[in-house]
């Protein structure tokens, strides 16, 4: 492994173990580990010179600017011609070499570095004007705020954010807000933000194309070689590989197989002409640069029927039209849906079952309606939520028009209390993964938790599901049966009632005496009274059960279940009594909760937080710096590592 590379991993690394820390009050190393990694990051900086702005070596300054200011390119940056045929490709490329790499969909930056600092970035703006934004592109993820070249240094490059960022920005859109539309959407309004922090947050990553000009290396001439000359300074560049006449039609095979791998969105391919000294000889035309050329896949189209729209609920509110047709195939699979996004692009498209439309594969991947051919215009709008039944409202937001479920208490809007309540410490639910959740949301067979235990009345529907079939079917049904025999700590954590824990739901649980009922009727000073508990969650339990909507789908919920006491351990055991918190990572242990499940077997307890009724702290660092390490030693509470708790709980 190469020094950059090793660096790369060494950031990715300890930025991990640094987010676990702070923010999740867990350690996966310990503090000798991290300090040697992190000096050999240091180490390997100060060797190479490069240093990756995500490196927690560094201190980024985040900065708040009023607007953007504008800025002239040195030279124009303009558009390229494309072509559909790869054919075009081959007799374009002649009998020159070249350079095939992705066409990264996001946002054109030109990065300019002098004396290895970052000193401007400028997006492509109109291709004669940019806006700048170097305090922004000083927070993108992968790209060198420092490299080792003296003199000025310009680059090209791609703004982007990757798929699985994407999915989880959008995924935590506050309900009721609008998700972003595509990766490139949300890149673009990332990057050109007035605040830099904003733009951090987005996990934005530069993949340079090009290096424009580097003082003194005039004598690399090949751009591959001026890609890898790049790539050693540290940056990330786009994927390429150099082809000639004769296997360019080849290559365009490899990239249109391999687009689905592709973490980062792309819109086609470009080629490029190897030899810089030629291309410079060939000048532009008024449009076009003369030395570059980009392919767009050749979208592949069928005609089909329209069957049906399906009006899916979602988690944010939106109820986003989905056209099922008569199967056609497209790009190799067998396609029979297209999301049509919102009720103005229905509109636009005059939907009506029974038309004639043509679908196609945006970029090869996803299924799209690209005309209607019979235009009748007949879908109806739903009038109610397909989740819950309340009243929907159309929603006009500059100029695009959306169709919302406006009632809080939306199932659809439930999706993560679904997901929560079929995990291992909860129900314990295997086959309910969150994509089919929110199928079965979506068609209407889950509004509460006690719906999950009456799905197979919908047998028939479900088996018919997309990734499902009667054997997956009978394989949740099984797990369902099996969860119905569920013990009170767990059923109280499946809830999901604010800061209740397995810990905390077990504490509960085991002062009534692992009676649901005892719980319900509980008073709010009974609640807080319990010893780990306190005034907060012993609210937010007393309200749970105090309020007629949860309660009576509590009570429908437990006339599906068989609620059965756990076994106690009837031998003495040294650490019956006392009370235990866990932190850091465990050796002997397969996880903490089989820890947990070991003390409360043996009569002891575990809670989240040490306090002054605390009696142990179990964590493997005992000298670690953490949180929990500082509050147990300002209480008195010992830490004690797993060989120690082991030889305290078995007495020897």
């Amino acid at each position: 492994m190469d020094d950059i590379s090793r660096m790369k991993e060494l950031i990715d690394i300890l930025n991990k173990a640094s987010r676990a820390y702070y923010s999740d009050d867990e350690e996966i190393m310990s503090n000798v580990q991290y300090d040697a990694l992190y000096d050999e990051l240091l180490s390997l900086e100060s060797k190479t010179g490069t240093v990756i702005a995500d490196s927690p070596t560094q201190k980024v300054g985040y900065e708040v600017q009023s607007a953007l200011p504008k800025v002239k390119h040195q030279s124009p940056m303009l558009s390229l011609d494309k072509t559909k045929d790869p054919a075009a490709l081959k007799a374009w490329l002649k009998d020159k070499e070249g350079d095939l790499s992705w066409k990264m969909d996001g946002i054109t930056v030109v990065l300019t570095y002098e004396n290895g600092e970052l000193v401007q970035a400028a997006t492509r703006g109109n291709g004669e004007t940019g806006e700048i934004i170097t305090a922004n592109a000083r927070t993108f993820k992968n790209l060198p705020s420092k490299i080792p070249f003296n003199g000025q240094l310009t680059i090209r490059g791609e703004a982007v954010i990757s798929y699985d960022d994407f999915e989880k920005i959008n995924g935590s859109i506050p309900e009721g807000e609008q998700k972003y539309k595509n990766p490139r959407n949300l890149c673009s309004g990332s990057v050109r933000q007035l605040n830099s922090r904003i733009t951090a947050e987005r996990n934005v990553n530069l993949i340079a194309f090009s290096l424009v000009e580097a003082q003194g290396i005039d004598d690399i001439n090949s751009r591959w070689k001026r890609l890898e000359f790049l790539r050693d300074l540290g940056f990330e560049t786009v994927y390429t590989k150099q082809v000639t006449a004769a296997d360019v039609e080849d290559a365009v095979r490899w990239f249109s197989e391999n687009i689905k791998n592709n973490k980062y969105p792309s819109d086609g391919l470009v080629l490029t002409l190897d030899d810089r000294a030629y291309s410079l000889t060939l000048g532009t035309t008024a449009k076009f640069p003369r030395d570059s050329i980009a392919f767009k896949w050749q979208d592949e189209t069928a005609e089909t029927k329209l069957l049906d729209i399906e009006w899916n609920a979602s988690r944010t509110g939106l109820i986003n039209p989905v056209a099922v047709f008569e199967a056609v195939e497209l790009e190799g699979t067998t396609v029979s849906r297209a999301s049509v996004h919102n009720l103005s692009l229905v509109e636009e498209l005059k939907l009506g079952v029974g038309d004639i439309i043509e679908v196609y594969k945006a970029n090869m991947i996803i299924p799209q309606i690209k005309k209607n051919m019979t235009g009748s215009g007949t879908v109806v709008v739903p009038e109610s939520c397909p989740a819950c039944g309340e009243a929907t409202e159309i929603h006009n937001e500059k100029g695009t028009k959306t169709l919302v479920c406006v009632n809080p208490l939306c199932p659809a809007k439930r999706i993560r209390s679904f997901e929560h309540f079929v995990e291992r410490n909860c129900m314990n639910i295997e086959g309910l993964s969150v994509q089919t959740l929110e199928k079965l949301v979506d068609m209407g067979f889950i509004k509460e938790f006690a719906d999950i235990f009456s799905i197979s009345a919908h047998k028939d529907r479900i088996e018919k599901m997309e990734g499902f079939g009667e054997k997956s079917f009978n394989n949740l049904i099984e797990s369902i049966e099996r969860s119905r025999n569920v013990e009170p700590g767990n059923l109280l954590n499946s809830l999901g009632i604010p800061n209740v824990g397995l810990s905390n739901a077990k504490l509960v649980a085991d002062h009534f005496d692992n009676d649901v009922e005892s719980v319900i009727n509980a008073c709010e000073e009974d609640l807080t009274g319990i010893e780990g508990i306190g005034p907060v969650i012993g609210r937010n339990i007393y309200d749970y059960f105090h309020s007629e909507n949860t309660l009576s789908a509590f009570r429908r919920l437990i006339k599906e279940l068989n609620i059965i006491k756990p076994v106690k351990s009837t031998t003495s055991s040294p650490i019956s009594g006392k009370t235990f918190v866990i932190t850091g990572s465990l050796n002997t242990f397969q996880n903490r909760d089989e820890l947990k499940r070991y003390i409360e077997d043996r009569g002891g307890k575990v809670t989240g937080s040490v306090t002054s009724k605390t009696d142990f702290l179990i964590n493997n660092d005992v000298t670690s710096g953490s949180g929990k390490n500082k509050k147990a030693k300002e209480l008195g509470v010992p830490v004690i590592d797993e060989d120690s708790f082991r030889e305290m709980a078995e007495g020897i």
